[in-house]
């Protein structure tokens, strides 16, 4: 325990910039540290200093505890933060910052070690009498044990990493014949994201609620509980939708669930911010212990709202030896706060993760939104996909369920794909509204994912003028004329200009009439519609809600009633996608972990041929049609760019 007056956080994105404002609070230096990719970002610009420690990918830069040791030395910095991810549970990591004598904002090597490990954890947890879900975490955990093991636990049941947290190396398998895939898939991703390919196996308790307790501790040993938040509506166990308190919970409940949680930290000695998971069964008695994460949670905003703390700020005073400001029965509750996770993501196809310049992020100031990226920035393949957390308080549940969704009607963020649309029709689902939703929700709701909303004829219009308007202004600025009042002016009113629109790829045949004045008429060539568009963004005279901005070469970006659009002039030379001519490409660029099939091989619409890895995920990229494996044109362990070729195939008949 030393005082400190330079702070290093070692991580990126929202979570960095998030510490950087508490720590700038309280009076401290702070000193961020990026990789090649992030040499632009906003934690970098937003620190006192900033330290170059590697290349873009992860292993040589943000999880390169020397490099990080090492811009903790030149910059002078007393103690270091890890954030969430990366190396924030690596005990390593936190005994070698001890070792070179700063402060790590954390636990001890040693709690982070039990914990850190599912399996030795569980163990930890039976033997201290905290229920836990059956399953197996023996010491053998090859694959022809863990399959052995499956055999009595049965199935559903989960195939989980060891060590790390997020999701990654976690697979729900609900029939043995799909366990050896599950394992290969969820040790590669955990190998990749933790540099540990350990599993072990739970049964899986079908249709519980995901309820984890905020726990706290100091030097001295006190320890409290910060109530608890509801993380169910989760995706690949990656959570989406966060809130605190949870819906319907008991005091009873609660307080059992605090005793518990409070217990687990005690069991390890445990220090500072840490959060013990549990798994609330549906008939909202019994709960079972998951793990404990010894860092601070993505969601912790939701419960710094509820309670009035900030919980950086306690972090930062208890590893420098101070003791909690309060004790178990200081904490209370008041009113509702609910978060949800804007990821670079496209729901519509698989939630795969999307890249490419943000070329506007507008925010909404009524809520809190903490970022780690703003317009003009890039998502790059490297890195998880979240972009920013957008979290609402009310004195009620419903009133911050109401201010979350006006939020989101006023957050624009165009360029890249997001799921901003998902998230907003999630907060009208019946279930979240009630608040009623499983861990199981998302994938009972949208087995498949959701579908792409169908686009109207007013989109289209909307779109058409949004563009046609765009059109003007750049050569408004273009122009050499002192006076531009008379662009678009035609003495015959507007003879119908017949124009092809390209909209995210397909090509729409219409007519304008009015281009160049405050009322623009699109209309569908032989389609028998047309609709007339304000400037004030009235569609035949009724208000409507969109966001644009122009793109870099000449087309635009447009997000309007659950869509994310890119608008073009539609070129006569544009070819069709290649998924639809036999070809399977790479959607993003990523490392070709796997190659499933040989030349010559007969295949199945959506069976598995290949599995990439980008954005610390593995995606599955399955057989766009029945056909036959024409040629292979990559190799597994090859570093692939977006729409890259990976094979050919032709029509089996």
């Amino acid at each position: 325990m030393r005082t400190f007056d330079t702070l290093l956080i070692a991580n990126r994105g929202e979570i960095a910039c998030r510490i950087i404002r508490t720590a700038r609070d309280l009076g401290l230096r702070t000193v961020a540290v990026y990789s090649k990719a992030d040499a632009r970002a906003l934690h970098v610009s937003m620190a006192d200093e900033a330290h170059h420690i590697g290349a873009s990918q992860a292993a040589e830069s943000y999880l390169n505890i020397d490099a990080i040791l090492a811009a903790a030395k030149a910059s002078g910095a007393g103690a270091i933060h890890p954030g969430y991810g990366f190396l924030s549970e690596n005990a390593t990591f936190a005994r070698a910052v001890a070792e070179a004598g700063l402060t790590f904002i954390g636990p001890s090597p040693g709690s982070i070690e039990i914990m850190g490990d599912k399996a030795i954890a569980k163990a930890h947890m039976l033997a201290a009498g905290v229920p836990c879900v059956p399953g197996y975490q023996g010491a053998d955990r090859s694959d022809a044990t863990l399959m052995s093991h499956a055999q009595d636990i049965g199935v559903p049941l989960m195939v989980k990493a060891a060590a790390g947290g997020g999701g990654k190396g976690m697979r729900l398998v609900t029939t043995l014949d799909d366990l050896p895939e599950a394992l290969t898939l969820a040790r590669s991703e955990a190998s990749a994201a933790f540099g540990n390919d350990t599993l072990i196996l739970e049964r899986a308790v079908q249709n519980a609620r995901h309820i984890e307790i905020q726990v706290f501790a100091d030097h001295a040993g006190n320890t409290i509980a910060l109530g608890e938040r509801d993380c169910s509506v989760q995706r690949r166990h990656q959570k989406v939708i966060e809130e605190a308190p949870a819906p319907g919970m008991g005091q009873t409940i609660r307080k059992r669930m605090e005793k518990a949680a409070i217990a687990v930290a005690k069991s390890v000695g445990y220090v500072g911010a840490g959060t013990v998971e549990f798994l609330l069964d549906q008939n909202g008695k019994d709960f079972y212990f998951l793990e404990m994460n010894t860092r601070l949670q993505v969601e912790h905003p939701v419960t710094e709202m509820v309670t009035g703390l900030d919980l950086v700020a306690l972090q930062l005073a208890v590893a420098q030896g101070k003791p909690l400001p309060l004790s178990q029965e200081d904490v209370t509750l008041q009113g509702h706060a609910i978060e949800v996770r804007l990821y670079a993501e496209d729901p519509t196809s698989g939630f795969l993760p999307s890249i490419g310049k943000i070329h506007q992020f507008e925010i909404d100031n009524a809520i809190r939104v903490d970022r780690g990226v703003q317009s003009g920035d890039a998502v790059s393949p490297f890195y998880d996909p979240m972009l920013a957390k957008l979290v609402a308080y009310g004195d009620t549940r419903d009133a911050a369920l109401r201010k979350l969704i006006q939020a989101l009607d006023n957050t624009a963020i165009l360029g890249v794909t997001t799921n901003l649309p998902f998230l907003r029709g999630l907060l009208d689902h019946p279930e979240v509204k009630a608040g009623t939703a499983s861990t199981t929700f998302l994938d009972n709701t949208y087995p498949n994912g959701p579908s792409k909303p169908a686009l109207t004829s007013k989109t289209i219009a909307l779109a058409t003028a949004q563009l046609l308007r765009s059109e003007s202004q750049t050569a408004q600025r273009q122009s050499l004329l002192s006076d531009t009042s008379l662009l678009g002016f035609s003495s015959d009113g507007g003879l119908p200009i017949p124009l092809d629109l390209s909209i995210d790829g397909d090509t729409h045949n219409l007519t304008a009439t009015g281009v160049g004045t405050d009322h623009i008429t699109v209309a569908g060539a032989g389609d028998g519609w047309s609709h007339t568009i304000s400037t004030d963004l009235r569609i035949d005279g009724l208000r409507t809600q969109a966001h644009h901005t122009a793109d870099d070469t000449g087309g635009l970006y447009l997000q309007t009633a659950g869509h994310h659009l890119h608008v073009t002039r539609a070129q006569p030379w544009d070819t069709t996608d290649a998924a639809s001519t036999g070809a399977l490409t790479a959607p993003m660029p990523g490392l070709l972990v796997a190659l499933n099939i040989s030349a010559g091989d007969s295949v199945t619409k959506g069976d598995t041929l290949a599995v990439l890895e980008a954005m610390k995920m593995q995606h599955q990229l399955s057989a766009p049609a029945d056909g036959i494996v024409v040629d292979l044109h990559a190799e597994a362990g090859q570093q692939l760019t977006k729409g890259a070729l990976i094979l050919t195939m032709e029509d089996p008949s």
